[in-house]
C-alpha cells in the first residue's frame, strides 16, 4: 500500500474542497486533494449551471404567453424541440465543467489522490484500499447527495433525482415532482413551461425556502395558478405501472385523482456525504445523525485538527457559502491550533423561479416576536412591474423595532435576485431603514418597490419610537 505524509488532507474536490486546497497550498503546506467521485463540482455538473440553462430555455418558451396583453399577435404555435433544449443544456454544462477540470488538471499530479477516503484514526486516511495518507490536519468537504424518501424507493428506473435530469436526451411527456423546495420548484416550473405535464406535491403548505407565513401563502397561490401544485398533498399510492408510474392522490377539490406519469422526480432535500467516512474512528463528537459537531465560524470540529466545509457541513448548502467555508477551513487547518473566526457574509438565498424568490439575512422565523417591524410591498400595483406585465409578488423586509436596523427579508417578485443583493449589502453594512432610504432610487424601476417597503418599515419604527418616548415622559 502506498504511503503519503502531508500537512493537510482535503477530502472532496468540489467547491469547498478546492477552496480549502488552494488556501493550504497558498500557505506553503504539503496538501493533497482526495476525490472518490467525478471531478467538476456539484454546481457545474448537476446543480446551479445546468438548472439555469434549463430555466433559460423555459423562460424563452413562456415569454410569448404575455404577448397578447401587449397587443402582439402570435400566428401559429410555439414548438419546443426537447432534443435541442437538452442538447444545449448538456453542451453548455460540459463547457462549465471543463473549466473546473482545467483547474484540477493544472494541479501537481502528486497533490491528487483518487479513491474513497475513510478515517483509520485521527491522523490517517485509507484511500480506496491502495493508499494511506498520514496527515497533521484534515478538511472534510465531501458534499451531499439527493435524499429519496422510503415510499419512492421501489420505483426503479422510473425514479429520478435532479442529478439525472441533465443526462436526458429529450424531454418526457409527464413527471411528478415531490418537493416544491428550491430544486423542485425551479426544475418543476421549467419543465412545465417547456410543455411537460407536471404534477407537484408538497407537504404542510411549504414552498421554496420561506418561513414568513404570509409571503409563503402568496407564493403557493401564485405557483398553483400556473401549474398543478398541491403544497399540502395527500398522496395515497405511488406504484410502477408498465412504462410509467401510477399515482393516486387527493385532488385540491377533495376528490380522489388518478394519474400516470413517465417519471417521478424526488426533490426532497439532500443529505451530507459523511456516512462511510469512518468518523467513529476519530475523537469527533457526532450528533444523532452521525454529523460531526463544529463551529460555523472556524469550521473546526470540536478541538480536533479536523475541519468541515461546504454541503458536507449541512449548514448553508450554497456555492458562495461553500467557497467561503472551504477557504476558512483551509486557512484554519494551516493555523491549527491557533484557529480564527472567519468572516461570514449575510445569508443570501435565491430561487430562479418566475416570479423569483429570495431570503436574506434573518428569516421571519428566526426573529423574536415583538422585536421587529415588517415593511411590506405588493408588486401587483408597482409601476415598473405592471409596465412589463410581471406584476406578481410580495416583499417583506424586517427591521429592529427600536433602532430601525435592517435584519432580513423574504420576497417573491420580478427579478428579485437584484433586490436581494441590495438588501444583503445593506444588512452587511449595518444600515438602518433610514440610511437605506438615503440611497438613490431611479424612476421607474422595480427597486422602487423596495423603497416602498422601507418607507413602510420606517413609519412603524418612528411610531414605536414616539410611543416609547411618551411612556418615558
Amino acid at each position: 500500500m502506498k504511503q503519503i505524509d502531508v500537512d493537510v488532507a482535503v477530502i472532496g474536490a468540489g467547491t469547498a474542497g478546492l477552496a480549502a486546497y488552494r488556501a493550504a497550498v497558498a500557505a506553503g503546506r504539503r496538501t493533497v486533494l482526495i476525490e472518490g467521485g467525478p471531478y467538476g463540482t456539484t454546481c457545474a455538473r448537476v446543480g446551479c449551471m445546468p438548472s439555469k440553462l434549463l430555466i433559460a430555455a423555459a423562460d424563452a418558451a413562456h415569454a410569448p404567453a404575455r404577448w397578447p396583453e401587449f397587443g402582439i399577435r402570435l400566428e401559429g404555435a410555439i414548438k419546443v424541440d426537447g432534443r435541442a433544449v437538452m442538447a444545449r443544456v448538456r453542451r453548455e454544462r460540459d463547457r462549465f465543467v471543463g473549466f473546473v477540470l482545467e483547474g484540477v488538471e493544472a494541479m501537481p499530479e502528486a497533490d491528487r489522490v483518487r479513491g474513497m477516503a475513510r478515517f483509520v484514526d485521527d491522523s490517517t486516511l485509507d484511500v480506496g484500499g491502495h493508499t494511506r495518507v498520514h496527515f497533521s490536519r484534515a478538511v472534510i468537504a465531501t458534499g451531499s447527495s439527493p435524499f429519496v424518501p422510503p415510499f419512492l424507493r421501489g420505483l426503479g428506473e422510473r425514479l429520478l433525482v435532479n442529478d439525472d435530469i441533465f443526462a436526458w436526451n429529450d424531454l418526457p411527456k409527464s413527471v411528478a415532482v415531490f418537493g416544491p423546495g428550491v430544486i423542485g420548484l425551479e426544475l418543476g416550473q421549467a419543465l412545465h413551461r417547456l410543455g411537460v405535464h407536471v404534477l407537484m406535491f408538497g407537504r404542510q403548505g411549504h414552498v421554496g425556502p420561506f418561513s414568513d407565513p404570509v409571503v409563503r401563502a402568496y407564493a403557493v397561490r401564485t405557483f398553483a395558478e400556473e401549474m398543478d401544485l398541491d403544497a399540502d398533498s395527500d398522496v395515497r399510492s405511488v406504484t410502477s405501472e408498465g412504462n410509467g408510474v401510477a399515482l393516486r392522490f387527493r385532488g385540491r377539490d377533495g376528490g380522489e385523482r388518478r394519474e400516470t406519469v413517465d417519471y417521478v422526480i424526488a426533490a426532497t432535500g439532500r443529505t451530507p456525504n459523511v456516512r462511510g467516512l469512518g468518523l467513529e474512528n476519530t475523537p469527533l463528537a457526532l450528533d444523532v445523525r452521525g454529523m460531526p459537531l463544529f463551529d460555523r465560524h472556524t469550521m473546526q470540529c470540536g478541538k480536533a485538527p479536523i475541519f468541515i466545509a461546504g454541503d458536507a457541513s449541512d449548514d448553508l448548502p450554497l456555492l458562495h457559502e461553500a467557497a467561503d467555508e472551504g477557504r476558512i477551513a483551509g486557512e484554519n487547518a494551516v493555523r491549527f491550533p491557533e484557529v480564527r473566526k472567519g468572516k461570514r457574509r449575510t445569508p443570501l438565498s435565491i430561487v430562479f423561479s418566475e416570479p423569483q424568490i429570495a431570503v436574506i439575512g434573518h428569516r421571519y422565523v428566526d426573529l423574536p416576536a415583538g422585536t421587529f417591524v415588517t415593511g411590506e410591498v405588493s408588486f401587483e400595483d408597482q409601476g415598473r412591474s405592471r409596465i412589463i406585465l410581471r406584476n406578481k409578488g410580495l416583499l417583506h423586509i424586517y427591521a429592529d423595532a427600536i433602532t430601525g436596523r435592517l435584519l432580513g427579508a423574504e420576497m417573491i417578485g420580478p427579478d428579485v435576485e437584484h433586490l436581494a443583493h441590495l438588501v444583503a449589502w445593506a444588512i452587511q453594512s449595518a444600515m438602518t431603514v433610514a440610511q437605506a432610504l438615503e440611497m438613490p432610487f431611479y424612476h421607474p424601476v422595480i427597486e422602487e418597490g423596495l423603497r416602498t417597503a422601507l418607507r413602510d418599515a420606517r413609519a412603524q419604527v418612528l411610531a414605536g419610537q414616539m410611543l416609547a418616548a411618551k411612556r418615558v415622559a
